[in-house]
C-alpha cells in the first residue's frame, strides 16, 4: 500500500507539470522492486493557502509524503525514500536555481491495525 501525496504551493502551477512529476515518482517507486504495481498511488494536491519562510511571493514548496505498510526494514524504507527523493529532485532541479524553493520527502509507516483496504486492481494485474 504505497501511497504518495505531493503537496505543492499554488505558485508552482505554471512552473511544474504535476502530472509528469507524479508519473516520474510512480516509475521510480516501481523501479525499486519494492512495491506491487496494483498498489502504487501517486497524487498531487495544490495548496492555495500557505505561508513560507520570509513570506516572499516567489517562495514555493513541494512536500512529498510516502505512506507504506508496516513491517518493512529500515533499509527498504530508506531505499524507497531515496528513490523518490532522487527522482523528484532531478525532475525539479531547475527550481533550485533560485533561492525560493524547498523540497521535502518523508516516509511514514501505516499500522495494519488502523488501515482498511479493498482493491480490485490486484487480481487483474496479478493475472496479467
Amino acid at each position: 500500500m504505497p501511497h504518495v501525496t505531493v503537496e505543492y504551493s499554488a505558485n508552482l502551477d505554471d512552473k511544474v507539470d504535476m502530472k509528469a512529476l507524479c508519473e516520474t515518482i510512480r516509475k521510480a517507486m516501481l523501479a525499486t522492486g519494492i512495491f506491487e504495481l496494483g498498489a502504487v498511488r501517486v497524487r498531487a494536491i495544490r495548496c492555495d493557502a500557505y505561508a513560507i519562510a520570509d513570506a516572499l511571493p516567489e517562495n514555493a514548496f513541494i512536500d512529498i509524503s510516502l505512506r507504506m505498510g508496516e513491517g518493512r526494514s529500515m533499509e527498504v524504507k530508506k531505499t524507497a525514500g531515496t528513490a523518490i527523493s532522487y527522482s523528484a529532485g532531478t525532475f525539479l532541479d531547475r527550481l533550485f536555481e533560485t533561492p525560493h524553493f524547498a523540497l521535502s520527502v518523508e516516509v511514514r509507516e501505516i499500522s495494519s491495525e488502523l488501515s482498511w483496504k479493498k482493491n480490485a486492481m490486484h487480481a487483474r494485474l496479478r493475472d496479467a
